[in-house]
């Protein structure tokens, strides 16, 4: 048992480079962890930790003291920052880490920085009388989803360890405590920005912006205007970033755009959930009411909180407000562009087009439809229309998604005849699908089924075999094929919840 806090411990030190901490004192506000009774290692994502640079050995004998926050490893500077934020649209002038703590950032072995943060390592300033705590089923979550999102490819937070505390977390119910250590290229989010640009404070939103060029867009230090180029350089990767949540029917769930980060990683996977049956309207998160993050209103709403990052960045984009208004509105309207270039080169890649042909839009329109007119799985079609471009053997599994199997017909009409004009064999194409259609997701009853047997029964063998499955996104694996399956009716989920 860990009961008090330790630092400096010999062997627990970690090769902390840290550059957060240098930037003016209201940026952040100094917090260590609060310790817990008697934390337990859950997991340790050790590939991950070497490429971090981390003394692996070391975190197996003292990880569940460092990650719970017993241990403050020697270079840490712990920090919560301070940021603000439209929460469903209503601005809140100050949020803030209330219950993460910024233990420091590493340069892993290729030379990128990274933040190493803690999740549920108790109150901070920023706590707004809450705990500061978290309990285990959104840290299992958390590391579940980050990982499956790293596995799929898609720019995420990334999972580096999960501890119980030995202590209980009181939410609707009595939970037991956890703490989740997250790796990010960094924490700035939009909301970041606006903490300083509601206050008025210009020097303030420059430097952060000159911080983020420097850690995330180094090569716009030359750019005649590199407060634009910023602006230009955020969207380009939203734009980017939104289009693969909808290739693989992720929805996010929360939205907000303290949630956003500027670097255009997936981050907070609080109320998130992947697709089932094929719906746009598909909403998940219990505190979304109408629908405001709704799968197929992610792309604007990346617009809408770039919108509100342009607002903060004005006063450096040009001395002149309607000059800086109007070159912020050209970047606005290219994110639009920008979105729908990236989302459908990757639906034609879903459909195994290798080239382009202007009625590619309404071939996949055409799909889709139908998809949600059917009620078709959207991860298991995709796959199966995977198979079938590499045999026709597999034109009854594919035609097997859909409510009437003859329903199909006349979409493969279209869509072999458009293939004719590719230049792909079929073996090609089938194998060029099956990189970008997964066969596994994250499915939310059994993400739910492993939680459940966690906190229930202490039982992470779910926990663990889903990890395992998930790691292989793109590939077969026979003996999982029950992970492949949408939910039976009584298995179904149809609500998810924020965490807090």
């Amino acid at each position: 048992m860990t009961s008090a806090l330790q630092k400096n411990r010999p062997g627990a030190a970690f090769p902390f480079d840290n550059s957060y901490v240098g930037l003016p004192p209201h940026f952040f506000a100094a917090q260590v962890p609060t310790p817990v009774t008697e934390p337990w290692l859950i997991k340790l994502n050790e590939p991950l930790a070497a490429e971090l640079g981390l003394d692996v050995e070391a975190l197996r004998r003292d990880g569940a003291a460092i990650f719970s926050g017993n241990l403050v490893p020697e270079g840490a500077e712990p920090l919560a920052m301070a940021y603000a934020g439209h929460q469903f649209g209503g601005f809140s002038p100050q949020l803030g880490d209330g219950r993460a703590i910024l233990l420091g950032e590493v340069v892993d072995r290729s030379g990128k920085r990274y933040d190493i943060q803690l999740k549920g390592a108790g109150p901070t300033p920023f706590s707004r009388r809450g705990d500061g705590r978290a309990a285990i089923g959104p840290v299992l979550r958390e590391y579940i989803i980050s990982e499956a999102m790293f596995a799929l490819g898609i720019p995420a937070t990334r999972a580096l360890a999960a501890v119980t505390t030995g202590e209980p977390v009181y939410r609707e119910e009595v939970l037991p405590g956890a703490v989740f250590t997250r790796v990010a290229a960094s924490h700035v989010r939009v909301g970041t920005f606006q903490y300083f640009a509601a206050r008025g404070d210009t020097d303030g939103v420059r430097a952060l912006a000159d911080y983020v060029i420097d850690r995330h867009y180094p090569t716009l230090k030359e750019a005649e205007n590199p407060y634009l180029s910023l602006f230009e350089a955020v969207s380009e990767r939203q734009a980017a970033l939104i289009a693969r949540w909808l290739h693989v029917g992720f929805i996010h769930g929360v939205m907000n755009t303290d949630n956003m980060t500027v670097s255009g990683e997936t981050i907070d996977f609080g109320p998130c959930a992947f697709m089932d049956t094929y719906d746009p309207a598909t909403v998940f998160s219990s505190i979304d009411q109408h629908g405001r993050y709704a799968y197929a209103n992610q792309p604007g709403i990346g617009q809408w909180n770039l919108a509100r990052l342009g607002e903060t960045l004005l006063p450096l984009i040009d001395a002149e407000p309607d000059s800086a208004v109007d070159k912020a509105n050209v970047v606005i309207k290219r994110y639009g562009e920008r979105f729908q270039a990236h989302w459908l080169a990757g639906m034609r890649e879903k459909i195994g087009l290798a080239g382009e042909e202007d009625g590619d839009l309404e071939l996949v329109q055409a799909l889709l439809s139908l998809m949600q007119a059917q009620g078709a799985d959207f991860t298991l079609a995709f796959r199966r229309l995977s198979d079938l471009a590499g045999d026709d053997v597999a034109a009854p599994a594919f035609a097997a998604s859909f409510r009437e199997a003859d329903a199909c017909g006349p979409w493969l009409t279209q869509w072999r005849e458009r293939l004719s004009r590719d230049p792909q064999t079929a073996t090609e194409r089938a194998i060029a699908m099956r990189s970008v259609n997964p066969a596994f997701i994250p499915r939310n009853h059994r993400v739910e089924q492993a939680i459940k047997a966690a906190v229930e029964d202490g039982d992470f063998s779910l926990f663990e075999a889903l990890l395992s499955v998930l790691s292989k996104p793109y590939e077969d694996q026979p003996g999982f094929a029950a992970y492949r399956e949408p939910p039976k009716p009584d298995e179904r989920v149809l609500a998810t919840f924020c965490g807090t």
